[in-house]
């Protein structure tokens, strides 16, 4: 394969993974071992997300005329673009947690909806609850005075029935 086939081959994945992406994260991977680097990706398959080593050059005419094109400043440098396909949030935590475990790697900038977000405000991604957390807190909020409501119910039968026990019980005596 000629050297400008493969680079053709590499935007093309590129741009594959861009069109589906929700988020683009931008990260440094200086230091990472390679075990780590796979270690990385498969925690983000497991999130439907992907990490992609790859040269500047070929990721900024990847992201050319996308939403993510406002990385392009952001690309500098040993990069490696996280994306997350189906959650915004998931790609960030598990970079998050990965950074935090190894004390390795760094996040540069992210991207989503055509906004591109500085270093800080990437992390705070991750501190965000995901999809799956939102849910389940609104079906808490929903059940919850459903809950309350059969709850004050059974208080009230269970006390007429310790009522009629003991009623029973003097009459009995």
């Amino acid at each position: 394969m000629s050297t400008k086939a493969f680079k053709e081959d590499k935007i093309s994945q590129i741009k594959e993974k861009v069109d589906k992406a929700q988020v683009a994260i931008v990260t440094e991977y200086k230091g990472l071992t390679v075990e780590e680097i796979t270690n990385l990706r498969r925690s983000l398959q497991k999130e439907d997300g992907d990490y992609m080593v790859t040269k500047n050059t070929l990721a900024k005419l990847a992201i050319k005329g996308t939403p993510y094109e406002v990385l392009a400043d952001s690309l500098k440098g040993p990069i490696a673009i996280a994306f997350g396909f189906a959650d915004q949030v998931a790609p960030a935590k598990a970079l998050s947690k990965f950074i935090k475990d190894t004390k390795k790697g760094e996040i540069l900038a992210a991207a989503m909806d055509g906004r591109l977000m500085n270093a800080s405000e990437a992390k705070a991604l991750a501190n965000i609850p995901s999809k799956a957390e939102i849910y389940a807190k609104m079906l808490g909020c929903i059940n919850s005075p459903a809950s309350g409501i059969v709850g004050g119910i059974n208080g009230v039968m269970s006390a007429l029935v310790r009522t009629m026990a003991a009623v029973r019980d003097t009459k009995t005596a």
